[in-house]
């Protein structure tokens, strides 16, 4: 093992995070905290933003691309737990690309374009290889691998899973009917898209892994590292949600080592029982959905009891700061060093101050 040129003490973080991902405790909770340098610790020769560029998912321009994943990573310093990572992203869901949907770029996201749209019975999804996004994808991690050797690791892209790409592949209307008109088929495409989702992870896993065999996504961990989501079952019953998806989830959660659910939403609030009665699933993450109260707040409290009491851990953001800290503190006590938070400061000094209230 070794260090990296933007987080020298990576050998000290692979280990607190080997024994927390483990069933450790490092002393307080796991932290991914960032701040920006004020100089990055390299020259970057400066690429111009492109015409039609969109933001973090766009295609427009490979090398600006490259540009900004260096200028990241050389411009942050990382503390806690924060690794330094280039993330070879096409799209929150990128499985759906690679599959055969088209992407829409708007600022800061893609739309993936239905593509099934007659679906017969014995429908077969496969990555071609002359997928664009596939190829773009593949091509930005061995760049991002190439370029970061010794200085920052590539992160896993976020590639989804399940009831998600199917939605996004039918279209929301459509895909909400076929429960009732064809719930076989959709059985039969789970089948389809989690084989083809490993496809592209067994692939994304070799291009992101390190010397250690660990991998990334959102955060550090040894060997195989998912996260998974639903973000369609805040339209569905517990008992679709047990039916359909939870199956896929076991399913990547016992073929993996360590694994992570988004979970989004007051809508999904429904389905915890069926996220904590799934052994080998590790970490949960709670995100209130825009207009509710943020993630450290006592409306959440309860169900952060019923995710520790279950044995997982927990991943929040930390709106609110080192008062947060200590009010999630003292109604959690000990079982608060199961948290993994997330906070981006203004300045060093704030994030070293949160990692201080934290260690007393």
């Amino acid at each position: 093992m070794s260090g990296l040129l933007c987080r020298p003490d990576m050998d000290d973080v692979r280990n607190r995070l080997t024994a927390w991902w483990n069933g450790g405790d490092i002393g307080r909770p796991v932290f991914r905290l960032y701040a920006p340098r004020p100089e990055p610790l390299e020259d970057i020769p400066i690429v111009p933003k492109p015409e039609g560029w969109t933001g973090r998912y766009s295609s427009a321009s490979f090398e600006y691309r490259v540009y900004l994943a260096q200028r990241d990573c050389l411009g942050t310093y990382y503390l806690g737990e924060a690794v330094p990572t280039a993330t070879p992203e096409m799209a929150p869901g990128a499985l759906a690309l690679f599959l055969g949907c088209h992407g829409t770029e708007y600022t800061n996201t893609v739309w993936c374009e239905p593509c099934v749209t007659d679906p017969p019975e014995s429908t077969t999804f496969e990555i071609k290889p002359d997928n664009f996004y596939w190829n773009f994808c593949c091509r930005l991690a061995r760049e991002f691998k190439r370029l970061g050797e010794g200085k920052w690791l590539v992160e896993i892209p976020d590639l989804v899973e399940g009831l998600d790409i199917l939605a996004s592949m039918r279209g929301t209307q459509e895909f909400l009917m076929d429960f009732y008109e064809r719930p076989e088929w959709i059985h039969h495409c789970m089948r389809q898209i989690t084989d083809r989702f490993f496809q592209a992870y067994d692939v994304m896993y070799d291009l992101a892994r390190d010397e250690t065999g660990g991998s990334t996504f959102w955060q550090w961990a040894p060997g195989r590292m998912v996260k998974m989501q639903c973000d369609f079952s805040a339209m569905i019953s517990p008992d679709m949600f047990g039916e359909f998806m939870v199956p896929v989830i076991k399913e990547i959660t016992e073929r993996t080592q360590h694994s992570l659910y988004h979970w989004d939403g007051p809508g999904a609030l429904c389905h915890l029982d069926h996220l904590l009665s799934l052994p080998r699933l590790n970490m949960i993450q709670w995100v209130p959905g825009a207009g509710d109260e943020p993630s450290p707040s006592p409306k959440w409290w309860p169900y952060y009891h019923r995710i520790f009491d279950a044995g997982k851990k927990l991943f929040i953001g930390m709106e609110g700061g080192i008062d947060s800290l200590k009010a999630m503190r003292k109604e959690f006590g000990q079982q608060l060093n199961q948290v993994m938070f997330w906070h981006t400061t203004k300045t060093l000094k704030e994030a070293e101050e949160i990692l201080a209230a934290a260690e007393k």
